[in-house]
Order: structure tokens, then C-alpha cells, then sequence
């Protein structure tokens, strides 16, 4: 018997409304877009501003708990960051700040104390120029997600150090011990890691290719004057360039990481077009 796909639940904020034919809650898939993306866009409200704040950041799903959970499984989402940033002294102030305000307020103020600064995270990947008749028809191909969660500074040093390998490895496979172990107390003392305790989540893909609409296919002015098509994007990378210091051939776990990665890339944006 096959696994059970775990889904998140659908909620007022992750429920995808338009083109929800497109919407993903699947687990795997969410947490496979998360990981494979090198930078995440992180909103929170700063208390001191009327603007929420967005900063691009370095993550990776995971669980300290159990390092054998998968990618279908329920999984936190953990952030590097320097240690006096912005996010993190909010962060930190959110879990000792004293609640004021009438019974209500400070009901509120210390159920997110024990929660966490509330916080939204997206990343995208553009796949294809969708080329259409009519302007109002282009689009992209697309893969996108957003999750919403409270995040809490990890203070455990084992976790910490868990979570620093993990996210270290998601910029390339095993890099944490083929790079200078261990690391420096200063250089562990200005590092801070969030964890993100995800409450709900979803994806949106578009895939496919031009989607004219029949007036336009049956105009013949507008077809022999319009190129019409698909133009594939996608991401790659390039040769390593080592440094003018370097004494080490170029590893294994990173020219095949290359390869793979831009294999995959390609493969998926090609197919993509053709759904």
C-alpha cells in the first residue's frame, strides 16, 4: 500500500482562490520548492513601523526532532541570520516583551509570546515566457509557494549546530564537512537560526503553453503578424572559479550537484510546456 500524501489544511490564508485548479497543498511538493530556492522572501511587522518588512533569507526545511523525517513529512523551517539583524532583535523581544493593554490585549500579546513573531514565506521560480495573440493572454510558466508560521530563535546549541549543517547543505550537498570544521565560537556567537513552526502553507504551478483565445485563432491579420510561443527559463550554473588561493581540485559533491542541478532544471522546464 502506497504512503498517504499529507497535505496542509486549507485555511483563510493559504487557500488559493484564484485559478485554484493550480493550487498544490501537498506537503513533498511545498517543501520541495522551499528547499530548492537560494533565497526566501521573509515578511514580518516590525513594532516600531507602520510598513511590514520583507528580507530575502537562507533557509531549509527540517526536523531536530527526527533528522529522518522526509519531505512529506510535517517539517519546520529553519533561517539564517546575523545575530543583532533587525528580525532577530524583534524576534527575541517577542518572546520577553511584557503584555500591556486591556485583559483581551494581553491574552493576545501572550498567546504570540508562546508562539512566536508571526511571519510569511514565499519563494517563485519562473519556468517560461508564455508568448500569447493578445498581451492580456501572456503569462508565465511558474512555480510558487507561500507558508505562514511563528518563528522562535533556537537557543539549544545541538539544535543550532543541526540547523546551521542543514541549511549549509542546502546550498550544496555535504558542504558543511567538506568546509573548515568545526566552527569558531565568534563565528557561532554571531550567527542566529529561527525556527519557523508552519501553521499552513500552498503552492501554485502553471505549466503548459499558449492559451489563445478563439477569436484570436480565427483572426488571420493577427496570426500572420504575431509570433506566438514559449520561451523556456532556465536556471543554471556555471563552472566553478576557485580562488587565487585554492590548493583543492574542485570536489565531487559540488561538480555533480552542478550537473544535477542543471540536468533537473532543464528536464522540468521542458516538460512543463509540454502539460
Amino acid at each position: 500500500m502506497g504512503r498517504h500524501t499529507l497535505e496542509y489544511p486549507r485555511t483563510k490564508d493559504n487557500t488559493v482562490r484564484r485559478h485554484n485548479e493550480r493550487a498544490i497543498y501537498a506537503l513533498e511538493t511545498i517543501h520541495k520548492l522551499i528547499n530548492s530556492s537560494q533565497l526566501l522572501d521573509v515578511s514580518f511587522n516590525p513594532p516600531d513601523s507602520p510598513f511590514p518588512a520583507t528580507l530575502p533569507m537562507i533557509g531549509h526545511m527540517g526536523s531536530f526532532d527526527r533528522p529522518s523525517a522526509d519531505l512529506g513529512d510535517p517539517l519546520d523551517l529553519y533561517l539564517h541570520g546575523y545575530v543583532s539583524s533587525r528580525m532577530m532583535n524583534v524576534a527575541r523581544a517577542t518572546n520577553k516583551d511584557k503584555p500591556e493593554g486591556d485583559d483581551q490585549q494581553q491574552q493576545q500579546q501572550q498567546q504570540q509570546q508562546e508562539q512566536g513573531l508571526p511571519v510569511c514565506v514565499a519563494a517563485s521560480h519562473v519556468d517560461a515566457l508564455i508568448l500569447a495573440t493578445s498581451a492580456f493572454n501572456h503569462s508565465y510558466n511558474y512555480r510558487s509557494v507561500v507558508l505562514f508560521g511563528y518563528a522562535t530563535l533556537v537557543e539549544d546549541e545541538a539544535e543550532k549546530t543541526y540547523a546551521m549543517e542543514l541549511i549549509t547543505n542546502g546550498v550544496v550537498p555535504d558542504r558543511w564537512k567538506t568546509s573548515r570544521q568545526p566552527p569558531t565560537k565568534a563565528e557561532m556567537q554571531s550567527t542566529s537560526i529561527l525556527k519557523v513552526k508552519i501553521t499552513s502553507g500552498s503552492a501554485k504551478f502553471r505549466d503548459g503553453g499558449v492559451s489563445d483565445d478563439k477569436h484570436d485563432l480565427q483572426n488571420e491579420e493577427a496570426q500572420n503578424s504575431v509570433w506566438t510561443g514559449v520561451v523556456p527559463v532556465f536556471s543554471s550554473l556555471g563552472e566553478p572559479v576557485s580562488t587565487t588561493y585554492n590548493k583543492v581540485e574542485v570536489p565531487a559533491n559540488v561538480t555533480d550537484f552542478i550537473k544535477d542541478y542543471n540536468n533537473e532544471n532543464k528536464e522540468y522546464v521542458l516538460s512543463a510546456i509540454k502539460k
